[in-house]
């Protein structure tokens, strides 16, 4: 599985807040986002689940051969069915898309592009029932499929709180979204967007301040 732009995004701007300290990353593919929560915060524990056994061997490779090996629990497993221990204050997420698109070819990139293994309504009840009170969640998605993961929220009693749109370039439409979802009415809703890259087709100045943490060249 390939590092995408859109990961690294929601893996750097997530809100990490101070009460944080579990996170569980579902469907977790090769430990991108939970290796990026775990540099941001140092006091937070990571477990992250993934179904297909190869990701889970990559992210457990990969979760060793970092500086934080002792924050990241790989599970190789189905997060609809998982016995987990304790609720979390964070849960991330870049779950499958494409609904009613054509499968890609191969059974791997199939699973991890489309609702086959796991529909947003198997994804929101694993959330729902895996998340703190006071906890909320990340989800990452194309626009159109936002709004589907959004009604069907709104539907389990959760309220958008934020959310982060994410341009190619300033007049390009919405390519994703990452959504910041509670059970906690919030007062308003922050907005936010973010232009990948500017006018001259270079990185614009507000990603490369997001992602410079993370790149080894940006």
């Amino acid at each position: 599985m390939k590092v995408t732009t859109d990961a690294c995004i929601q893996g750097a701007w997530t809100p990490v807040l101070p009460h944080v300290k579990r996170v569980l990353d579902i469907g977790a593919g090769t430990g991108l986002l939970s290796l990026m929560l775990a540099q941001r915060k140092d006091d937070i524990a990571i477990d992250a689940i993934e179904i297909d056994k190869d990701a889970a061997r990559q992210a457990k490779e990969n979760a060793a051969a970092s500086s934080w090996k002792d924050r990241v629990n790989v599970i190789d497993g189905d997060v609809r069915n998982y016995p987990f221990p304790d609720k979390y204050d964070l849960i991330v997420a870049n779950p499958p898309f494409f609904n009613n698109s054509l499968l890609s070819n191969g059974a791997a990139k199939g699973i991890a592009r489309h609702t086959l293994h796991l529909s947003f309504s198997q994804l929101l009840d694993a959330v729902s029932g895996n998340l703190a009170a006071d906890g909320y969640v990340s989800i990452l998605l194309p626009d159109a499929e936002n709004r589907v993961w959004k009604g069907l929220a709104q539907q389990a009693g959760f309220f958008e709180v934020d959310r982060l749109m994410v341009r190619h370039t300033e007049h390009a439409p919405v390519k994703r979204v990452v959504s910041i979802f509670s059970k906690n009415e919030p007062s308003f809703v922050g907005e936010q967007e973010l232009c990948i890259m500017d006018a001259g087709q270079r990185y614009s100045e507000t990603f490369i301040g997001l992602l410079s943490p993370f790149y080894l060249d940006l």
